[in-house]
């Protein structure tokens, strides 16, 4: 068993930022340039929520004192919808765009609305986050198995699928509706699990079967299961987020984690410049940074987003998780394999296959 090592909490740096609603209703937050000045404004589109991402900003402009920063904190779905539909018009649309739906960012780079980068940190990022120099993974976040520590007092919670179907087998009645998952339906990354899981382990429908047989409750997202998991009314969830599995377990010590044994899928958030970004030097000096050491860095300390470069050793990241964990972890490729996740007649099959695994739940 291989408990996540969660990094050392350092306060976001508070920066002074003007909030505005967009037309399209996204928030708005503006950043003015460092150096007081009437300089260029990067615009980002990002599913990020401005909170965090307030560190990457002031790190960015400590470097870029005379760029502006427009933030417009957006859905996942609405990031890819603004940037097609702005660019079909004609018009300008974001110079950066980050988000965690890794199969919508590839998409809109593999039709042709986003725009090759030279950035020198491409060269040595491994190649399954680097899309053709367009799309490129920029976090590292395992999907753990989450437990409430006394409900598990005297023994070790359950660090294989094949373990946690012993369990739930054992403990029979004792554990029926004290486990919870993603409902797969509501949550894109409980989605994206549930594939990557049949892709890795062809037996993943047993496992889903115990869970129904156990009573398996579902949940849109990842706070829903945590809180319930802290509290006790869930002794275990299954495939959660790393990265706010370990953010909520800093604060909450009942709550302990587990990178699963027999193999841990790994999601990206993906950055990419978009073709018709109206400043695109500035998206690429954006994407540039949040790439570099210092971004990169600041992601693993202050957002608790796990890094992908191999330059930054922070026990949160993937350096230090691929070290002590090697062939177990299993990333997510940023390629256009992703597209599958979007087949509609596909996901349908699935979702169906899963209902019935779940004894029609």
């Amino acid at each position: 068993m291989m408990p996540i090592m969660l990094a050392r909490l350092v306060p976001a740096i508070v920066l002074a930022a003007c909030l505005a609603v967009s037309p399209a209703g996204a928030e708005v937050f503006t950043f003015p340039a460092l150096s007081g000045g009437d300089g260029p404004e990067v615009v980002i589109y990002s599913s990020l929520d401005e909170r965090l991402a307030q560190p990457l900003i002031a790190g960015f402009q400590a470097e870029n004192p005379e760029v502006a920063v427009r933030y417009e904190d957006l859905l996942t779905g609405e990031i890819a919808t603004r940037i097609t539909a702005e660019t079909d018009a004609g018009g300008p649309t974001a110079d950066f765009a980050f988000s965690s739906a890794m199969d919508l960012q590839v998409k809109l780079a593999n039709d042709g609305y986003a725009r090759p980068t030279d950035v020198p940190e491409s060269e040595a990022w491994p190649r399954w986050a680097n899309w053709r120099n367009m799309a490129f993974a920029l976090t590292f976040e395992p999907a753990v198995l989450v437990y409430n520590r006394k409900a598990f007092a005297g023994r070790p919670p359950p660090s294989t699928r094949f373990e946690m179907v012993k369990w739930l087998a054992e403990q029979g009645p004792a554990v029926h509706g004290r486990i919870g998952t993603y409902d797969i339906e509501k949550s894109a990354v409980g989605f994206l699990f549930l594939a990557r899981d049949q892709e890795h382990y062809p037996d993943i429908w047993s496992v889903v079967r115990a869970m129904g047989t156990a009573g398996v409750q579902e949940f849109a997202t990842s706070q829903e299961i945590l809180d319930r998991v802290s509290d006790g009314r869930l002794f275990v969830g299954y495939n959660i987020l790393g990265s706010y599995a370990a953010d909520w377990a800093r604060n909450h010590p009942d709550v302990g984690l587990v990178l699963p044994r027999d193999f841990t899928v790994v999601v990206s958030r993906v950055g990419l410049v978009p073709r018709a970004a109206g400043r695109p030097d500035l998206g690429e000096r954006f994407l540039g940074f949040v790439m570099s050491k210092a971004g990169q860095t600041i992601l693993a300390e202050k957002l608790r987003l796990p890094a992908v470069s191999l330059e930054v050793s922070d026990e949160n990241s993937a350096r230090t998780m691929e070290a002590a964990l090697g062939a177990q972890l299993r990333p997510v490729p940023v390629s256009p394999g992703l597209l599958v996740y979007l087949d509609q007649s596909k996901r349908a099959r699935l979702i169906a296959r899963w209902h019935a695994a779940l004894g029609g739940k």
